[in-house]
């Protein structure tokens, strides 16, 4: 079911001139630091407005080397909650070029706060709280993703 949401959504999306369906190599992600240590997640997508809704509601753990990239076609002010989450997380908000416009660290499981991009972005990354400060990734450092190419699908701004 959730593949052919997916599908589904990734259509919409191509006849809409949005971005290609997304490959294998798309389900790792590398954040590469200013003093250029490269760190490596695999990741879940979520592209699709069911996905990009559930993210990861009611899991009970996530390994340090995963997460959850959320992918916009469009930039937007990004809005996230913990509600039915279960475990902590870092929200690493990305803007078009990858480059990494705010963190909201160690966010509180089950928590009806509301933490935002402040800027328009084009995507989130969650990863395990307390990961992003563990390897020193900061605002600045850059998501390296096909989805966030400079010239890639969606330009915020």
């Amino acid at each position: 079911m959730r593949a052919a949401a997916l599908a589904a959504a990734l259509l919409f999306g191509l006849a809409a001139g949005a971005c290609a369906p997304p490959t294998a190599a798309e389900n790792v992600v590398t954040v590469e630091t200013a003093s250029g240590a490269m760190h490596r997640f695999t990741v879940e997508l979520a592209v699709s407005p069911e996905e990009i809704r559930e993210g990861l509601m009611f899991r009970e753990r996530l390994d340090e080397d995963a997460g959850m990239l959320f992918f916009y076609a469009q930039c937007r002010i990004a809005s996230f909650w913990m509600k039915n989450t279960l475990i902590p997380l870092d929200m690493i908000f990305i803007e078009a070029d990858g480059r990494i416009a705010r963190i909201a660290a160690m966010t509180e499981p089950l928590s009806l706060d509301i933490h935002t991009s402040g800027v328009p972005v084009n995507g989130v990354l969650e990863i395990a709280g307390g990961r992003a400060a563990s390897l020193g990734i900061e605002p600045g450092d850059y998501v390296r993703h096909p989805f966030f190419d400079a010239g890639g699908p969606a330009v915020c701004g």
